[in-house]
């Protein structure tokens, strides 16, 4: 078996955004006989997903652990790598995404959902805005589906990962809204109307239109705390994957 990592995000036009995924992802420490490669479902030419099959194929992988680093299992393009990747059968929803070619063994991981690394980072980002814990509720924002089955994953995952974030912060109270269906507002209002502060979290990897537009938009008139700070950049996210990819070896080895 000779194992490699391919991460997989979505991409963006946007070169720092580019750089901040590759930056997370530099931070890995797996050694130099595990060969790692950063891929991008779109928008980022010569670096696709099948561009970085092709190159951990070249190096002689046989295995190939893939990190979907995205926020939620929620998200319909988790679901259509894992199909075109050939690791499920049939994608949950119709997609474009065709089948790539690949070779080696594909190990699918998982996204970020409630993992504990990632409510340590939401309450680093935040941390600087709490001035009165006990009266205080973390807002966390993500962008949801408006598809039965992935809306649900979203909610279980972003509702769990709130549940995290309040015991880490020690705030009165962790709550989430989503941008698909839209929810943001009226949990902003809900929990000002209890006496609350509101400390608004985007759950987002790098800062874009939806973390500089979109979110202030919907709650535009409102008072409430924002910094804008989404999860990278930040030291524990190379922690997570570099977990993911311990635990995935090790149960490749076990079936060997």
């Amino acid at each position: 078996m000779v194992p490699g990592v391919l991460i997989i995000s979505h991409g963006s036009r946007d070169e720092a955004w580019v750089s901040i995924v590759e930056e997370a992802v530099s931070g890995l420490s797996l050694g130099e006989e595990t060969p790692v490669v950063v891929s991008f479902l779109e928008l980022v030419e010569g670096r696709l997903i099948q561009d970085g099959i092709n190159e951990l194929e070249h190096a002689g992988v046989t295995d190939i652990i893939v990190i979907p680093l995205f926020v939620s299992s929620g998200s319909t393009h988790v679901d259509e790598i894992e199909y075109a990747l050939g690791a499920k059968p049939e994608p949950e929803r119709e997609t474009d995404l065709a089948p790539f070619s690949v070779k080696a063994r594909v190990h699918y991981g998982y996204p970020i959902d409630d993992d504990p690394d990632i409510a340590v980072m939401i309450w680093d980002k935040l941390r600087e805005l709490s001035t009165e814990p006990k009266r205080e509720t973390i807002l966390l924002v993500g962008h949801g589906s408006v598809y039965d089955g992935f809306r649900q994953r979203w909610q279980e995952g972003i509702s769990s990962l709130a549940g995290r974030v309040r015991e880490v912060s020690g705030v009165a109270a962790a709550d989430y809204g989503l941008l698909s269906p839209d929810s943001v507002r009226s949990k902003v209002e809900y929990w000002q109307e209890q006496g609350h502060e509101v400390l608004v979290a985007p759950l987002f990897l790098s800062e874009g239109y939806f973390t500089k537009h979109v979110i202030p938009n919907r709650l535009k008139g409102l008072t409430y705390k924002y910094s804008g700070q989404t999860l990278l950049p930040h030291p524990l996210l190379p922690h997570w994957m570099e977990r993911q990819v311990e635990t995935l070896l090790e149960q490749i080895r076990k079936k060997r």
